[in-house]
């Protein structure tokens, strides 16, 4: 069965950020409220037609910008293991960013070059410029590998059974209360 138009211009939107309300909202204008779109686009993400619709046009995209999974976790791991004395020749100066391989330089976020001057007022001259090396967040990096990996968990797991023999099990907090204080 194919997709209505309305739940076509649907898919279109949310492949643009992945948010079904805001998508929602696009597709159906009379929607104003964010709750009903939340809920709504929420509903039509279920529906077999649209799921499928937005898987194939994920491994369309994926094809086509060949960014899959395994990429963006060959990706994380250059993050991961980055070792900061990449950045640095054998005397502790800075090496040219321009020599750098393609796994180091990719580990910095951002560049920024400043004026250096020395002396000051009449006196002060130009005298170069200070590169201050932005780099990624590893610890996020390192964070996100981790949950890939299944290291940490954002929800408790208990197991085990509860003791029938126990003779408070079942007692609210107040009965507890009472027994505790002999009452």
């Amino acid at each position: 069965m194919a997709l209505t138009p309305k739940q076509k211009i649907f898919v279109d939107e949310y492949l643009i950020d992945l948010n079904a309300t805001r998508a929602y909202k696009v597709a159906y204008p009379k929607v104003k409220k964010d709750k009903v779109a939340k809920a709504a686009g929420s509903r039509l993400l279920t529906n077999v037609n649209v799921a499928a619709y937005i898987d194939g046009r994920m491994k369309e995209r994926e094809k086509r910008t060949e960014i899959t999974q395994d990429r963006v976790l060959q990706e994380l791991e250059k993050l991961v293991l980055f070792d900061i004395r990449k950045l640095f020749d054998s005397n502790g100066k800075p090496v040219d960013i321009s020599i750098l391989d393609d796994d180091t330089a990719a580990c910095i976020a951002g560049l920024e070059v400043v004026d250096y001057f020395e002396g000051a007022g009449d006196d002060r001259e130009f005298a170069g410029y200070v590169k201050k090396y932005k780099l990624t967040d590893k610890l996020r990096a390192i964070e996100l590998m981790g949950r890939h990996l299944g290291m940490f968990k954002d929800k408790l797991e208990l197991s085990g059974q509860i003791d029938t023999t126990n003779p408070y099990v079942g007692l609210t907090t107040e009965e507890l209360k009472k027994l505790i204080h002999g009452g």
